[in-house]
This record gives C-alpha cells, structure tokens and sequence, in this order.
C-alpha cells in the first residue's frame, strides 16, 4: 500500500510495486475466473486476464453476437467458452459483467452457482447497492467484491496492450473467506488497472451515475449542443462552430490537460484566453452546481435506479433507443463531425 496527497488530502491506493502481478498470479494460483457478460467490460478485463496468465473462462448466451465476438477473440467452446451455467459452475470467482438489466434477468442462474467460498466479482456497485430494486442479495458465504475500472472496456484493453493501465477503484461489500479484500486487488491488477483506491459499493455508483450523467457524458453533451447550436445562430459555419466546440478540445487541448493539468493550461495560453477563461470559469461553476447537487440527490435516492431498470426493461427499449441514437447521429453537430473526422490527417 502507498499514501499518496491528493489535493492536500491523504488516501491509500495499490500499485503495482507493491503488489506486482506475480504476487497476484499467487493469490489466485488455484482459482478458475468466469467472466460472465461479453459486452462492455467483458472482453477487455477477460482478455487481460488471460494474457496475464490467470486462468480464466467465458460465460455468454449461446447464438449471439457477443457469443460470436469471443470466438472471435480466441475463446473456444467447451474449453474456455461456455453457456452462463456451466461457466458459473466451474468457477471459484464469478465476474458478473453483464449489463445492469442483464444482471437482473441472469440473477437467479448466479445466484443457484454461489456456493460457500466463492467470490461474486463487480464492476459497477448498482446491482448490490440498489438491491430492494434489483433483487441481487447474494448468500452470506461468499465474498462479494469490486473492481470498477475509470473507463471503457476499450480503453482498458487498448493502454493495457501499450504496457499501461486504467486506474480503477476496489471495494469489499461482504468477506466470508476472509481473503475477499486480496482477490479484489489481485483481480484489479490482473485486469491491468494502474493503480486501485479504495471505496465502497455505494459510492462507486454515486459517482459512476453522476459522472455518466454529468461531466463525461451527459452534461459534456448538452455543453456542446448549447455552444454549436449559439455559434451556428450567430452566423458561423457548420465546420467553424464544430472546430471551436468540439475538435479543438479533443485533440488539442484535453490532451495536454491530461498530461500536465488544466493549471498547466491556464499558464500556457494567450493572455486573451487565460483572462476570459478565468472570469467565466466561476460563472459556468455556479450555473452548474444546482444541476449537479440535483442528479446527486437523484442518484443518492434511488430515482436514477429506479428510471433505468423501469426503461431498460421494456420490450421495445432497444428500439426507442436506436431513435433517440440516430436524431443525435443525424444533428447537424454530429454530422459535421463525421466530416471532420475524415478529413483529419491519417498517419
């Protein structure tokens, strides 16, 4: 364990000096991981696993395209590929990856596998902390514990192929074994997390639902939307609008701010833009606190919980949804963009 000040602030993450991945490959030497869900999260943390050198299966419906897709990547039915039963079966460590609806339908095939001293594994605290709603309540002979990688499945895949990592948070709900807070960083760092920070299943979805809703999805979007569509009223170009709003900070600026912070930035910019960016900095952080106390509060109730499994559960959600995905491809904002994708130079 390392303390590490974050912001003046003191707090115990996990890295990899001190607990490298042979001592991982250790901890969990006799142990067969079911990756269940071949999705999101799914190929990225099971591929890892198993170029890590974990032993580690596939429980996927038969005959769809995420059945399809691990093929693809190499697993082999009857070998490392099995229906979601016999994959539970087989398992001492139960990776339950699939979407938050598809949890709720699956649960009864899980939770019939949980027999006394396995470990029931998440990477998003809903399913647990809104249990009254999603029916998961895992027996009390099993570990029940975390690891919520800051990112896509994607992302985790493509910096663990570059020799780096996604840092991920960690948590324990329930230690039977009396080992459940080792398999959790042992599996963090066999899915190739950076470095792991403790929490709590509760406040990992407190902040995942508000950091989707807010500013990495949703309140990024909206922001966009309200810059493009001003810009395009005040008679500026498609192509300039999208440049000034989206491109601009994508490729250029969120890269540095990534690499030196956004204090960095402010330093490292004309005397125009540090002195406009610092008056209005202020007056977008006050518009936007009441909107962020307000999804917190809704997240915290159980509303937000509440709104997606009544949604996701509808028979014609994917339908809807295909709708709600093509008018935001079809705006003139998202358009734009696909043109100025291609035009981007290609190496």
């Amino acid at each position: 364990m390392a303390t590490i000040n974050f912001g003046g602030v003191n707090e115990t993450v996990v890295t990899r000096e001190e607990f490298p991945l042979a001592k991982a490959l250790e901890t969990l030497k006799n142990e067969t991981i079911a990756v269940i869900g071949y999705g999101v999260q799914g190929p990225g943390q099971s591929l890892n696993l198993r170029d890590n050198g974990f032993r580690v299966i596939v429980g996927q419906r038969k005959g769809g395209k995420s059945w399809d897709k691990a093929l693809q990547d190499g697993w082999v039915e009857g070998r490392d590929l099995f229906e979601i039963a016999e994959a539970c079966e087989r398992a001492t460590i139960i990776q339950y990856l699939l979407s938050d609806a598809g949890q709720i339908a699956t649960w009864p095939v899980v939770k019939k596998a949980l027999t006394p001293g396995k470990a029931l594994y998440f990477s998003h605290g809903f399913g647990i902390t809104y249990h009254e709603q999603t029916g998961i309540v895992p027996t009390k002979e099993v570990d029940v514990i975390l690891v919520a990688p800051k990112g896509s499945g994607t992302s985790l895949r493509r910096l663990f192929l570059k020799g780096e990592g996604l840092n991920s948070s960690f948590a324990v709900w329930q230690d039977f074994t009396g080992r459940a807070r080792e398999r959790a960083v042992a599996l963090g760092i066999g899915v190739g997390s950076g470095y792991l920070f403790e929490t709590d299943f509760r406040k990992e979805v407190y902040s995942d639902l508000t950091g989707e809703r807010g500013i990495l999805m949703g309140a990024l979007a909206g922001l966009f939307e309200a810059q493009f569509q001003v810009l395009r009223k005040k008679g500026h170009s498609p192509s300039e609008a999208f440049n000034e709003t989206v491109e601009e900070l994508t490729q250029s600026l969120m890269p540095l701010v990534a690499e030196n912070g956004m204090d960095w930035m402010y330093a490292n910019t004309s005397v125009t833009a540090q002195r406009g960016a610092l008056d209005w900095k202020g007056k977008f952080r006050e518009a936007n606190i009441p909107l962020f106390e307000a999804l917190y509060d809704s997240v915290a109730s159980g509303k937000e919980a509440a709104r997606v499994i009544a949604e996701g559960s509808k028979p014609d959600y994917r339908e809807k949804l295909e709708k709600e995905l093509k008018t935001l491809r079809e705006s003139e904002l998202w358009t734009t963009g696909a043109a100025v994708r291609k035009l981007r130079p290609k190496e």
